[in-house]
C-alpha cells in the first residue's frame, strides 16, 4: 500500500512554539493533496518539523520551501538530502526587477552611433587582415603554381564571365538605347542631336559599361560566393579542410578573387560595346541616324584613354566584389539566417564601394588630364 505525506499541528516540547510536522514521504508521486491542504490552514504555527519525514524530492522540497517562504517559517528536523535540494533550489522568490530610467534621446542616439563606428572600425580590421591572407595565399600559389587549383578557376571564370553575358548584354543594350533616347531628348533643344553619339559613346565606355557590370556582378556572383562559402562553414567543411591541411583561402577565395579579375575587363568592354550597339540601334528609328554611321562616329569621338580608364577599373572593381563575397562568407557562424545576412551584407558592401571607388576615379583621371 502506497504511503502518503501527512501533516500534525502541535506545541513542540522546546518552548511550547507551534510547529507544523510532517510526516511521510515527500516525493512527487506520494504528494497528493498535500499544498491544497496546507493552504487550508489558518498558519497559526511558527516553524516546520520534517524529522517524520522518509524521504524528498525536488519536488517536495520546492513545496516545502516554498510554503515557509511565503508564510515566515522556518524549517527544523530535516535530512541531510533536503538540506541539499533546499540549497539547490534556493530563493524561489521572484524580484521584480526596478526598471532603468530611460536615457535622454540624445544621448541614447550618440550610443548607438557609437557602437555603430566601432563595428564599422572592427569590420574594417577584419577586412584588412582578410586582404592580407589573401595577399599572402597568392603569393604562395605564385611562388608554387602547382597549387593553384586551375580546374576551380576555370569553373569561376564559367559562372562569373560566360554565364553571365546574356544579363549583362540585354541590360547594357537597354541602357543603351535610355542613354541615347533621353540624351537626344535634351540635346534636341540646342540643336545638337549629333552629339548623342558622343554622350553615349564616352560615358558608356568609361563610365557605365564597367560600373553597371560590377554592380550586375556583386548581385549575381558576390551575393553567390558568399552564400556558398558561408554554407560550407556552416557545415564545418571549411574546419574539415583546415583539420587535413588544406587552405580554405588558397582553396575558396583564391580561385575566386582571381576568376572574378580576369573576368571583369572582359565584362565591362563587353557591356560597353552592347551599350554603344543599343544607342545606334535606337538612333537608327528615333534619330534619323544610320546605324553604322553611329558606330563609325563613336569609334572616331571616344578617346583610347577611355578605354584604358574602363580596364584600369575593372580589375579593381573585381577585388572588391569578389572580396566582399569571401570575406562576409568567411564570417558566417551559428545559422543559416545568418547566411542571408551575410549575402546581403556582400551584396551592399560590395556596391557602396564601387560606387564610392569609382566617384574616387572619376575625379583622378580627370586631375591628371585623362578627359
Amino acid at each position: 500500500m502506497r504511503e502518503y505525506a501527512e501533516f500534525t499541528l502541535s506545541e513542540n516540547d522546546d518552548g511550547g512554539v507551534p510547529t507544523l510536522t510532517l510526516k511521510g514521504p515527500l516525493r512527487v508521486h506520494s504528494l497528493g493533496d498535500l499544498d491544497a491542504r496546507l493552504a487550508a490552514l489558518d498558519g497559526n504555527f511558527q516553524r516546520i518539523d520534517m524529522s517524520g519525514v522518509t524521504d524528498i524530492d525536488t519536488t517536495g522540497a520546492w513545496l516545502v520551501a516554498n510554503y515557509a517562504r511565503e508564510h515566515g517559517l522556518s524549517t527544523v528536523g530535516e535530512s541531510e538530502q533536503a538540506r541539499r535540494l533546499f540549497a539547490a533550489i534556493g530563493d524561489m522568490s521572484e524580484h521584480e526587477a526596478e526598471p532603468v530610467p530611460a536615457a535622454p534621446l540624445i544621448v541614447r542616439t550618440l550610443g548607438e552611433f557609437g557602437d555603430l563606428v566601432v563595428g564599422w572600425g572592427h569590420g574594417f580590421a577584419r577586412s584588412v587582415a582578410f586582404l592580407g591572407e589573401l595577399v599572402s595565399a597568392i603569393g604562395v600559389v605564385i611562388r608554387h603554381p602547382s597549387r593553384l587549383r586551375g580546374t576551380a578557376l576555370i569553373h569561376h571564370m564559367q559562372y562569373v564571365g560566360i554565364n553571365s553575358l546574356w544579363i549583362i548584354g540585354l541590360m547594357s543594350f537597354l541602357i543603351g538605347i535610355v542613354i541615347a533616347q533621353q540624351g537626344a531628348v535634351q540635346l534636341e533643344q540646342f540643336g545638337a542631336q549629333i552629339y548623342t553619339i558622343n554622350l553615349t559613346g564616352r560615358l558608356s565606355m568609361r563610365e557605365l559599361g564597367i560600373l553597371m557590370t560590377s554592380i550586375m556582378v556583386a548581385g549575381r556572383s558576390g551575393s553567390a560566393f558568399a552564400a556558398q562559402i558561408g554554407t560550407m562553414k556552416l557545415t564545418e567543411e571549411v574546419d574539415a579542410m583546415r583539420t587535413i591541411g588544406v587552405s580554405p583561402m588558397e582553396a575558396l577565395v583564391v580561385p575566386r578573387v582571381l576568376a572574378s579579375m580576369i573576368m571583369m575587363p572582359l565584362l565591362g568592354f563587353y557591356s560597353a560595346a552592347l551599350s554603344i550597339i543599343g544607342g545606334a540601334f535606337i538612333s537608327n528609328f528615333a534619330l534619323d541616324i544610320p546605324f553604322l554611321t553611329f558606330l563609325q562616329r563613336t569609334q572616331e569621338v571616344v578617346p583610347i584613354t577611355d578605354v584604358w580608364i574602363s580596364l584600369l577599373k575593372a580589375p579593381v572593381f573585381a577585388l572588391i566584389v569578389a572580396l566582399a563575397g569571401c570575406y562576409q562568407g568567411m564570417q558566417v557562424s551559428g545559422n543559416a539566417e545568418e547566411v542571408g545576412s551575410r549575402t546581403t551584407q556582400a551584396v551592399v558592401v560590395a556596391i557602396f564601394t564601387v560606387i564610392v571607388l569609382d566617384a574616387f576615379f572619376a575625379v583622378f583621371f580627370t586631375e591628371i588630364g585623362w578627359k
